[in-house]
């Protein structure tokens, strides 16, 4: 008796390619989400990157109502003591209007975005220095950086031509100053000063009559966790101040927030196709049901119980769900590694910052596999309602 429910079993579990076909359909849906995170929460990731790379740091300190009249260099200082602060640098910033003679014909370009950076604390807290891929970042004062967007509108300006610059200063007089060009900046992805102009902070505050004013400061961390912990011992340290100090997350709050709705929205979309996954386990299952008529009613007729019969069509689940999510988790990591490995991007837009988010990828792959289990639920219970008698009609 014992020898033929064995013989019965394994008839029951000979249906190999349905069985492919679901663990098929598990392993898509593991990947579906892992590409979807790689490609969306990494280009998420960039660009928080290139922000606190080229722009705001990991903390972003400016004054709550004006410029910040405090001395640049006694603030630099005084974050460069803290054992986390790897660098912090000074910025202003204006609004331009740009000329040049190309060809002997004058070109101009209105509302450029003008930076005024300290160049020798600027290429330590910031890596704006590293997207020149013309010439030089800015070393005196009566040189200038032009994005790559600028240098096109300005007729294809080069390093070596020579742009004027005006500016408007706090008195609403316009102040003129002739730079060379010393570099182009251009940026994957154009995150970085793409569409803006580089002088130095001195020759801007000339020019805008806010001689020892800073804009804002960019503070750098060895540790950007600690960026939380940096900001508020600052604000304790100059209670009396209009300071405000934010961190990545709150500097580039606006830019990010319809990010994140996205990065939701996809998450959701993946986890839907997971459910398709779990939807064709049903339907895998309910064929084998259907196709094992015959087997199951001799296995009933030979003395098995229901719960026998229950307990095979679980195991089966398990076995799909537990392959399932293996091979899926491997593909998923393997394209993950790619990613980083390539620097991937796409049509030149910035390069993915690849993340192992270890709890995310043990959760995908542990619920592809209750799902696998809880849709062999009820074609095992429908098993278990064939009667043996079925063995007769289909011999």
């Amino acid at each position: 008796m014992d020898y033929r429910l064995r013989l019965a079993k394994r008839m029951l579990f000979n249906k190999k390619g349905s069985l492919m076909g679901a663990v098929l359909a598990v392993t898509i849906g593991i990947l579906v989400i892992h590409v979807n995170f790689v490609i969306f929460q990494g280009l998420f990731d960039a660009i928080v990157r290139d922000i606190s790379d080229y722009r705001n740091g990991d903390i972003l300190v400016t004054d709550e109502f004006d410029f910040i009249d405090k001395s640049d260099l006694s603030l630099v200082n005084w974050f460069e003591r803290i054992p986390f602060v790897e660098a912090a640098t000074p910025r202003l910033t204006s609004t331009a209007e740009m000329n040049m003679t190309k060809n002997g014909k004058r070109i101009e370009e209105s509302r450029v975005p003008l930076v005024g950076i300290d160049p020798f604390r600027d290429i330590r807290a910031s890596t704006v220095h590293e997207t020149v891929t013309e010439g030089n970042y800015v070393f005196s004062r009566n040189t200038i950086v032009l994005g790559s967007n600028v240098a096109r509108d300005l007729g294809g300006a080069q390093v070596g031509d020579s742009v004027k610059v005006l500016v408007v200063d706090r008195y609403g007089q316009d102040q003129i100053r002739r730079f060379t060009v010393s570099g182009i900046a251009n940026s994957p992805g154009g995150q970085g000063f793409d569409y803006t102009a580089v002088i130095h902070i001195d020759t801007l505050r000339d020019m805008m009559d806010r001689h020892g004013d800073t804009g804002s400061l960019m503070v750098k961390l060895n540790d950007p966790s600690k960026a939380l912990e940096v900001k508020e011992f600052f604000l304790r340290s100059f209670p009396n101040e209009d300071f405000l100090a934010e961190t990545i997350e709150e500097s580039a709050e606006q830019q990010l927030a319809g990010f994140r709705s996205g990065i939701a929205m996809i998450s959701m979309i993946g986890y839907f196709g997971m459910g398709s996954s779990a939807f064709a386990i049903l339907t895998i299952q309910i064929m084998l049901v259907n196709g094992k008529t015959k087997e199951i009613g001799i296995m009933r007729a030979i003395g098995a119980k229901r719960k026998d019969i229950l307990l095979i069509f679980i195991f089966q689940g398990i076995i799909i769900g537990a392959i399932g999510a293996g091979v899926g988790t491997a593909a998923g990591l393997g394209y993950t590694v790619y990613a980083d490995v390539t620097k991937m991007s796409f049509n030149n837009s910035l390069p993915l910052e690849v993340t192992y988010n270890w709890e995310k990828i043990i959760q995908t792959a542990l619920t592809s596999f209750i799902l696998a289990i809880i849709a062999s639920l009820y074609p095992s219970y429908r098993a278990t309602k064939q009667l043996p008698v079925e063995a007769m009609r289909t011999v």
